[in-house]
């Protein structure tokens, strides 16, 4: 048992070590990637304690004090937004920390780069703290998120934006006609599937027999922004490409999508009833959208280029101009 202990606790020591080679190892290079891992775990934890932390929340005296226990999704959602809370908590005091911070010779730099271990034992005590905060801070806390993951969703538009601008500009500079071709090709495939999708929506969440009225309308409203961004994009003054457009649109009709599939399992225009598989694939969908988009916002924002810059910054205005002038 000794002998066991004393290997038991070594490799613990390894493994510790090995950590914080790694972790230090990746900040040098680029404190993004760690931040990005760092978001990345606490959506791994959120998804795990998603599926197994219902039971044992149920036996919390100080989470389930209601007179009648609520199901099971319940607890499942307020698992959630506790590892949620947890995460915006440590992530607002980094950004209040390094509030004003704009070059590496700020001494408050090092605590940018450095100091990981602390970093993700904070994390991970802030998580761990928010399942003793009480009910009502996280239904405040829930009220407030669905604006924030509004604004999220924007900044999603912006990213995917810039992404697809960035597309385009690379093929049209090649100045050859094969890449005019291929970029004609990608939009239509982008518009086919827009339109296929939204017939998938129409049959899904417009089933016949049922007043569905609200459904219809959001679909409509997709439909109608996916003829708005292409006339914007096709309009002389705008001088744009149909590429970006094409994107959007497709993204648009995926949003609706996934507001739509998140109605009520017993409604009865939501044709898909949340069956297991549909709402793994819809979970993992929006998992992998919002760990891209995260990513490509940190090496964006934090490299030498533009996206994201401070209004007062002098590479803001770069950016806006290149833009005006596509």
């Amino acid at each position: 048992m000794w002998a066991a202990s004393c290997l038991a606790s070594c490799c613990a020591a390894c493994a510790c070590d090995a950590c914080r080679t790694v972790v230090s190892g990746i900040s040098r290079r680029s404190a993004r990637i760690a931040y990005c891992g760092l978001f990345g775990l606490s959506l791994i934890v959120s998804w795990i304690l998603r599926e197994v932390a219902a039971p044992m929340m149920e036996k919390i005296p100080w989470i389930n004090h209601f007179h009648k226990t609520p199901d099971r999704e319940w607890f499942e959602t307020d698992a959630v937004l506790r590892v949620s809370l947890g995460n915006f908590v440590f992530f607002t005091i980094l950004a209040i920390m390094m509030a004003g911070v704009k070059s590496q010779k700020d001494p408050r730099d090092s605590l940018h780069h450095g100091g990981w271990m602390m970093k993700i034992i904070s994390w991970f005590l802030l998580v761990i703290f928010m399942f003793f905060v009480p009910n009502e801070i996280i239904s405040f806390y829930e009220s407030i998120s669905k604006f924030g993951s509004g604004l999220f969703l924007l900044v999603q538009v912006v990213l995917l934006l810039d992404f697809v601008h960035g597309w385009n500009e690379k093929w049209v500079g090649y100045d050859e006609q094969f890449w005019y071709i291929a970029l004609l090709i990608v939009s239509l495939v982008c518009y086919v599937a827009t339109f296929v999708f939204s017939g998938f929506l129409f049959h899904w969440f417009t089933p016949s027999g049922q007043d569905c009225g609200f459904n219809t309308f959001l679909i409509v409203m997709a439909l109608i922004l996916v003829f708005v961004f292409a006339l914007v994009a096709l309009h002389p003054a705008v001088n744009g490409s149909i590429l970006p457009a094409s994107v959007i649109s497709l993204y648009c009709m995926y949003l609706c999508y996934s507001g739509l599939s998140s109605e009520p399992r017993d409604y009865a225009c939501n044709g898909l009833h949340h069956s297991k598989a549909v709402s793994t694939g819809t979970l993992t969908l929006g998992l992998l959208t919002t760990v891209l988009s995260v990513v490509y916002s940190a090496v964006r924002a934090g490299s030498s280029t533009t996206l994201l810059s401070p209004p007062s910054s002098p590479r803001a205005g770069n950016i806006l101009s290149s833009y005006m002038h596509n």
